[in-house]
């Protein structure tokens, strides 16, 4: 028998907007992990959805447990793009990692991770912390992370403003969208509407690590040069993270920056990348007991 998916709806909170969308990858054999994946903000989520599937369903191939949500607004779940907040994504993981957690109640010595994509390592991030502040410690696997949210805001913002870059209008197109969100207006980029709450949320999320007990920071980057490495803005935050206990295992793999490419591509060896790090044996004295899930 082999790993199988189901999808359904999580209620996560009362009233219209309390519905989750997500996909539940399920082993076939014995549970050896639970993953809860944060996906990417806006178009980049979209471009990432092959990659993220491929990966889940690899990982639940080896005995993962996979949880794949759509945040409020986003895909399938409901509400539309501009009735997320930063902070109401943020408790969407944590329900969805009580959730998953729930549905394998004889999991709770094994390792439950927290898989952010992109912004969504910042979301994992501040999940990871206030799980951890209810007793409930994580391990942390982010992929292409960027440790500040107001640089990802900040490129955002650049696509309205690129319109009026020809005519020179484009320093007054930025200071025009923060205006408005100042002022509590929401603004559309793209096809997506931004609330303040959004904004704001995202202009201050950093990666601090969490704390509590320590655990593991699987931090994986791609890069299509013939030898990948690591991209120096990371490593303030890695030593940070080091500092605080936590272990970190950094690589850098060849691959496309499939989150952005104009085509859907695929980075296999991320994925390997990916189950080979979770498959590592968990050092002694972190945030679980168990072997990291394989």
């Amino acid at each position: 028998m082999s790993a199988t998916f189901e999808p359904r709806f999580l209620r996560v909170e009362a009233g219209p907007l309390g519905r989750r969308f997500a996909l539940h990858h399920r082993p076939a054999g014995p549970v050896r992990g639970l993953v809860v994946h944060v996906h990417a903000f806006a178009e980049e989520m979209n471009k990432s959805r092959r990659m993220v599937a491929m990966q889940a369903r690899a990982l639940a191939s080896a005995g993962c447990a996979v949880l794949q949500l759509d945040l409020l607004g986003c895909g399938d779940s409901d509400g539309d793009f501009g009735d997320a907040a930063w902070a109401r994504w943020v408790e969407d993981v944590q329900a969805a990692a009580r959730w998953l957690q729930d549905q394998h109640p004889t999991s709770g010595a094994l390792p439950l991770w927290l898989w952010g994509m992109r912004a969504g390592s910042l979301l994992a991030a501040e999940a990871a912390a206030a799980l951890a502040a209810a007793g409930q410690p994580c391990h942390l696997l982010l992929w292409q992370p960027t440790p500040q949210g107001r640089l990802l805001l900040q490129q955002f913002l650049r696509l309205k403003a690129a319109s009026e870059l020809l005519a020179g209008q484009a320093r007054a197109a930025m200071e025009q969208l923060r205006t408005e969100l100042a002022a509590g207006q929401r603004i559309e980029i793209a096809g997506y509407e931004l609330s303040p709450e959004l904004c704001a949320g995202m202009e201050r999320a950093t990666l601090p690590p969490p704390p509590g007990p320590a655990g593991r920071l699987v931090w994986l980057e791609t890069s299509p040069v013939e030898t990948p490495t690591l991209a120096p803005a990371g490593a303030a935050t890695m030593a940070s993270w080091r500092q605080a206990g936590w272990t970190v295992d950094a690589a850098a793999v060849r691959g496309p920056a499939f989150w952005q490419t104009t085509e859907i591509e695929d980075a296999p060896a991320l994925i390997e990348a990916t189950l080979a790090a979770l498959a590592a044996p968990q050092p002694t004295g972190t945030a679980q007991a168990e072997p990291a899930a394989a």
